[in-house]
């Protein structure tokens, strides 16, 4: 998930820190699912990534064919 995050991030020319700000959550859950401390995030937390970047939620599937 982190991948498309990231990539969605550099589009938008986002830091995580911004990102967190613009997505209301803590920078702490985009730097532990960074190094991949943290595996899922809550459906809420997708949420508002989404929301944040202005994608669905269904873009943050890996598996989407």
């Amino acid at each position: 998930m982190w991948k498309i995050i990231e990539k969605l991030m550099k589009k938008q020319n986002l830091t995580m820190y911004a990102l967190s700000k613009k997505a209301d959550i803590g920078q702490s859950t985009l730097i532990n699912l960074k190094a991949g401390r943290i595996k899922t995030l809550t459906f809420e937390t997708i949420c508002k990534l989404a929301d944040a970047l202005g994608v669905s939620t269904e873009d943050f599937r890996e598996d989407k064919k």
